[in-house]
């Protein structure tokens, strides 16, 4: 009686452990860098501006119970600013990523079964998103948004998305 018990135990572990296999879940948190600042046209790496520290302040806020796995910025003063006040709630590190290599095989084997938030530009982060959903949905964002929240979830191979406005 107790060999059934045992082996029935193992297929019952052997299919919780297969299901749980199968049930892969990646979620992305896509915004842009906060308010940068516009004084000298000729800077390409600005901080932000008060208002834009505000708005990161808020990011972190927002994201106050997402349990993130990963922040990625891109090297910019701009994003890793963005960025900071969520890692630092998070006691995350903050990853970096090249814009010109959006959804590389590295970053998709390290990010995969994770929630992941990603600080980017006006013009990466809807490439980034619509790399990912494999199609052009999304256009650049105007040079005076900073609000936009794209989330992508990846479920078992299909994707979904949706675009808030916070």
């Amino acid at each position: 009686m107790i060999k059934k018990i045992i082996f029935i135990l193992l297929i019952v572990l052997s299919v919780l452990k297969i299901n749980a296999q199968e049930s892969e879940v990646t979620t992305y948190y896509f915004i842009r860098h906060a308010e940068k600042e516009r004084t000298d046209v000729t800077n390409e790496n600005p901080n932000l501006t008060e208002k834009g520290q505000q708005r990161a302040e808020n990011w972190s806020a927002v994201f106050k119970n997402v349990d993130f796995d990963l922040v990625y910025s891109t090297n910019y003063n701009r994003t890793i600013q963005t960025a900071i006040p969520t890692s630092e709630s998070k006691n995350l590190e903050i990853q970096f990523y090249n814009p010109k290599e959006l959804y590389s095989e590295d970053f998709k084997l390290k990010t995969k079964n994770k929630t992941v938030l990603v600080v980017g530009h006006s013009d990466t982060t809807p490439l980034f998103v619509n790399t990912i959903l494999g199609t052009k949905k999304y256009i650049d964002i105007d040079d005076n948004n900073n609000s936009n929240l794209y989330i992508i979830t990846i479920y078992n191979n299909s994707i979904s998305d949706i675009l808030l406005t916070i």
